[in-house]
């Protein structure tokens, strides 16, 4: 029997990268998978299909997770359509990098929105299941660099440590309600964006991790399937790094 046989997870950002590799591991542990996608929409019916076909009940909807409305009314759908949620992957996240100086307000907005206020809007949303049920996981994926911060990626570091600080406060907020919150701070991963990346910068990051690789998507999935697992009931307000040492 998998390890999440029998739950229902809501999961952002899920048509490709880390959300993707989630969504794929949750199905494989025999949840129930419901996610979301914005822009790639080929993408994102791919997936319907192969989570389908793990024998789970699936089903993406196309949602702006940076919108309140939008994301309240992703959650009363999949409610309608799921019955219930049980875990919680804030996921849906984007860069707009650059230097201070240079950055406009706009790169600014677009990222604390996305990044940050989704999670505020999801979790806002799902909160009412979640207390009705007694239960529920709420899981989000932030970053090292919300821990250390980076050079030209002030607005996604700001986004990424807004996380952590929220993650805590839920945490306080619900876990008289059996509500555990929880972050995911991954370090440098493999994805289509790092892949994009020149190969001398890709040694340069690895070089400076004690485990001397990047890690994989599938190594975030992992930590997300402990994290909505029964296993972690006592595991909550934490901030799991899975980056290989990089912050050690």
């Amino acid at each position: 029997m998998g390890l999440l046989t029998g739950k229902t997870a809501l999961v952002t950002g899920a048509s490709k990268g880390i959300g993707r590799a989630i969504a794929l591991k949750y199905a494989q542990e025999g949840a129930n998978v419901a996610f979301t996608y914005l822009s790639s929409v080929e993408k994102g019916q791919l997936l319907e299909a192969e989570l389908a076909a793990f024998g789970i009940k699936t089903k993406g909807y196309r949602s702006d997770a940076s919108n309140f409305k939008a994301a309240e009314e992703l959650v009363n759908n999949v409610i309608v359509d799921f019955g219930t949620i049980d875990i919680l992957v804030n996921n849906a996240g984007i860069t707009k990098d650059g230097l201070l100086m240079r950055m406009s307000e706009e790169q600014w907005d677009d990222v604390i929105n996305i990044n940050l206020k989704s999670v505020f809007n999801l979790t806002k949303a799902a909160i009412k299941t979640f207390m009705k049920n007694k239960a529920g996981s709420i899981i989000n994926i932030t970053s090292v660099v919300g821990l250390r911060g980076n050079a030209g990626q002030s607005n996604y570091a700001a986004s990424k440590a807004g996380i952590i600080g929220f993650t805590k406060s839920v945490a306080l907020e619900l876990g008289s309600r059996n509500i555990r919150s929880n972050a995911i701070a991954p370090g440098f991963i493999e994805t289509e964006m790092t892949g994009e990346l020149n190969a001398d910068v890709v040694k340069g990051w690895t070089d400076t991790i004690p485990l001397k690789r990047a890690g994989k998507a599938e190594d975030v999935a992992d930590c997300a399937v402990f994290l909505g697992a029964d296993m972690s009931a006592y595991i909550t307000g934490q901030v799991l790094q899975v980056d290989g040492g990089m912050l050690t």
